[in-house]
């Protein structure tokens, strides 16, 4: 249950019977209908609830909106509901203060909903994939492949929150030119440990990287000088397998102790070797929507785009100024463009498989692909623009001690996925990473190991481990935590003890908005607040040494914390530990 949302209701079904007896009784006009707001103030000082039901019905009314408001309040019955006043403010505001009802229902609904506490119903019915990480197999995955591992896998997790049933999938690009360069990578350092470096040219397009060596070298403990005087191709086969049989479960495992799982890896080869891209350019084809040009079969985009933007109200002018160009699906030699399998593992998305809607986390460099694909989905007739969604993510800067940090201390190379997770823990790591994906993140090294409250996973962990300390203290004085029917939460009457209450109760509307923006950094600063909330209550309320009546109330609200703490610690994939 959404006790935020249940107030809010509470409030328009209070305040439009107050309407219906005021109007019944001739107090006020008959037949007025509104469609009023109902917010939380910012300055609890004006009451917890306020809605503008006075000022949006007045006008209809012909009536001064105060004095609307004050007939409402003379007629307002509160008994049995989740508030105990209601006060006129301002130009007609209608204010509503909290008792201790609702502060004990919230309590309540926590204790009652366990590990689903939070979860929505929204998105329920709805079939969603989540594409997120896609590296290139042919070398190690870098820090935009970490940072967008955790919004895949954590925006995975909100959107299941919300009812969803969620797909996560990794595709592999195990085919077409990246493939064929790395094969040739493969090939010039496996001929140069047989034949010397300076008798076999490197490619000048080729991956250089330690790693290619260390695959060639491998290949050749295992294969010897077997495919050295074979055939090209047969040679290049057997490189790129074996390179890819070697990188492939790697990722998986760096993956896996990062805390991310996939439904499923799904291959590139397979939509070619199916024949599904060849099928998906052929219904482009019949839709119109190809051309030849140069002996290449190419897609009409920019007429497709220009159909999307003259819809969206766009003018030919403005249309023109874009510069929209088409896109090569199928090359003069006869061989599919990386885009043209693209377009047909989106279709198998929508078209085979049946998501409702397919997000895809990409980098932000890629965004002058997004409505190229939206496009080619529109144009297979899948409403590419409604159930394609891309979130782009910015760059990684990481830094220690104010520097610019590039390289690994421990490999003296570029910093990959397995140097960071070598040096940071995977908590610091996904929750460090799960920052808004618009705004270019700076990863502080020497931050994210720091025991202090100044590390934002630290101060949230700390809190979590700070009140299993407490519980178990208490429970060694014979007191356990109590069930939330025992507890007389009239008692909690201090400042920080209702406002602890309010954020516990605010956390269903965090996943809520986390699912809606695409963004679950919601759970981040909520985490963060509430670790904040529960460290003012805990400083100024003390427990131990108290009446018990107040004793059990206050365990319970600090045990309440702790399972909200650990319930969104969990929706972020870090853990909550009990002591540190």
């Amino acid at each position: 249950m959404n006790m935020i949302q249940s107030a809010k209701d509470q409030v328009l079904a209070l305040t439009t019977a107050a309407y219906q007896k005021a109007s019944a009784a001739g107090l006020l006009p008959e037949g007025v209908t509104v469609t009023p707001s109902v917010e939380i103030p910012k300055d609890t000082a004006n009451g917890d609830y306020t809605t503008t039901f006075c000022l949006a019905a007045a006008k209809a009314m012909k009536m001064n909106p105060r004095q609307v408001a004050q007939i409402l309040t003379e007629q307002m019955d509160l008994t049995d509901t989740y508030f105990t006043s209601v006060e006129l403010a301002g130009p007609g505001f209608l204010n509503f203060r909290l008792g201790s009802r609702w502060f004990g229902d919230t309590v309540a609904c926590v204790e009652a909903e366990g590990a689903d506490y939070g979860r929505n119903d929204t998105l329920t019915g709805k079939k969603y994939m989540v594409e997120f990480v896609s590296a290139n197999p042919t070398g190690p995955m870098h820090m935009g492949n970490a940072r967008g591992g955790v919004l895949g896998d954590t925006l995975a997790s909100v959107l299941q929150k919300s009812g969803a049933d969620v797909w996560r999938e990794f595709y592999v690009n195990d085919a077409g030119n990246q493939i064929d360069k790395f094969a040739r990578s493969l090939d010039a350092r496996y001929q140069q440990l047989i034949r010397g470096e300076d008798a076999v040219e490197f490619p000048e397009d080729g991956y250089h990287g330690d790693d290619i060596r260390e695959l060639a070298r491998l290949f050749y403990q295992q294969e010897g000088e077997k495919y050295l005087d074979c055939d090209e191709k047969t040679r290049h086969d057997a490189l790129a397998k074996f390179g890819l049989d070697h990188n492939i479960p790697k990722m998986k495992t760096d993956l896996a102790r990062y805390g991310i799982q996939y439904d499923a890896w799904f291959f590139e080869s397979t939509l070619h070797e199916s024949g599904y891209v060849a099928d998906s350019v052929k219904a482009l084809t019949q839709r119109g929507y190809t051309y030849e040009k140069d002996g290449a079969l190419w897609l009409a985009t920019s007429r497709i785009l220009a159909e999307n933007l003259k819809k969206a109200g766009k003018s030919d002018e403005d249309i023109e100024k874009l510069g929209l160009k088409d896109d090569v699906l199928r090359r003069a030699n006869g061989f599919y463009t990386y885009f043209a399998a693209d377009i047909a593992y989106h279709r198998n998305k929508f078209a085979v498989r049946g998501f409702d809607k397919v997000i895809n986390v990409w980098g932000a460099d890629h965004h002058g692909h997004v409505a190229r694909l939206k496009g080619a989905m529109d144009a297979l007739g899948l409403d590419g623009e409604h159930r394609l969604d891309i979130v782009l993510m910015q760059l990684v800067k990481l830094v220690r001690d104010g520097e610019v940090v590039r390289m690994s201390k421990r490999t003296g190379k570029a910093i990959s996925l397995t140097d960071l997770l070598d040096e940071i823990p995977v908590d610091a790591c996904r929750y460090f990473f799960n920052a808004k994906p618009e705004t270019q993140m700076e990863f502080d090294l020497g931050l994210a190991v720091r025991e202090d409250s100044e590390n934002p996973v630290y101060y949230v962990q700390y809190a979590h481990a700070r009140i299993c300390t407490l519980l178990k203290n208490l429970e060694a004085e014979g007191y356990t935590v109590p069930a939330a029917d025992a507890v007389d939460f009239s008692l909690l009457t201090d400042e920080t003890e209702q406002a602890l209450i309010k954020q516990i109760a605010s956390y269903g509307q965090v996943v809520l908005l986390a699912a809606r923006d695409y963004d679950p950094s919601h759970i981040n600063r909520y985490l963060t607040a509430l670790a904040a909330a529960f460290h003012k209550f805990y400083a100024a309320c003390r427990i131990k040494g108290e009446e018990k009546p107040v004793l059990l109330a206050r365990l319970k609200l600090a045990d309440t914390t702790r399972a909200v703490l650990k319930n969104a610690m969990t929706l972020i994939g870090c853990s909550a530990p009990e002591k540190m």
